[in-house]
């Protein structure tokens, strides 16, 4: 992680539970809460990826994993009381857990196609609902993670922009059912970011680096993203600082929806 935007205690005494957060921009997230202050829940599928993810944040007793799987209701519910049983209370949620699949409608399995709505809209809407209660109680806040593929149109991406673009409005309407709760709703929508996922977007048969400079071509900046600036992004949304922040849609995308 690089150098802190945040004071050191910018998060003290908070909760933070963070879905897919044992990788990518989940995990960015949570090096940044826990190095401001705060405790932190990572939830996650895989089990050898989640201890692996809490040893090298080594947050001690305030960083814990927690193995569940957004698409089930049930493990939802278990991982958000985990969360309130482990530090007395839950105070802000970052839905990070995402999938991306790319193809012509038509070629999509319906297996793919199930997959992508289960965890990128259903997911998110499933974890919201777990932790409202506690959300409440804290007048704390939920930021989700979207992406600029559901905020304008693309290429061979239709069913994963469609999620995308389902988060943005679910983003927008839960702040405005909460807002008279004290909650606060906010989302970002990054856009080529070098996480895993980005990762397993490149042909097998190309060299990695050329295909790395041809995506970056696409931005203003010259470059694709970090999952540290997506991070940073969503600990403002998520700080007292957003006080007055809510129902907004934050692209993180070096210019390119500009």
């Amino acid at each position: 992680m690089k150098e802190l935007v945040f004071a050191s205690t910018a998060f003290a005494g908070r909760t933070v539970l963070i879905s897919g957060g044992t990788s990518g921009i989940g995990y960015a997230a949570a090096e940044i809460f826990l190095a401001c202050g705060a405790s932190v829940v990572l939830m996650g599928r895989d089990q050898v990826r989640g201890e692996t993810a809490l040893a090298r944040l080594a947050g001690g007793a305030r960083a814990v994993y927690c193995a569940g799987d957004v698409r089930l209701t049930a493990d939802c519910r278990a991982v958000v009381e985990e969360a309130v049983h482990a530090f007395g209370g839950l105070d802000i949620l970052v839905n990070a857990a995402g999938i991306y699949a790319e193809g012509a409608l038509e070629e999509l399995s319906d297996t793919t196609l199930e997959e992508l709505l289960d965890v990128n809209l259903k997911g998110t809407m499933q974890m919201t609902r777990a932790a409202l209660p506690y959300l409440r109680a804290a007048q704390g806040n939920i930021v989700n993670v979207a992406s600029d593929a559901g905020l304008h149109g693309n290429y061979y991406c239709a069913a994963y922009a469609a999620t995308k673009g389902a988060v943005v409005a679910f983003t927008r309407s839960l702040a405005l059912e909460t807002a008279r709760d004290g909650l606060r709703v906010n989302a970002v929508a990054p856009a080529d970011i070098l996480t895993p996922l980005t990762e397993r977007q490149l042909r097998p048969d190309l060299p990695r680096e050329e295909q790395l400079r041809t995506m970056a071509e696409l931005y203003p900046t010259g470059r694709i993203g970090t999952p540290e600036e997506a991070a940073s992004v969503i600990a403002f949304l998520a700080s007292s600082g957003a006080a007055w922040v809510t129902g907004s849609v934050y692209t993180v995308d070096g210019g390119l929806t500009a």
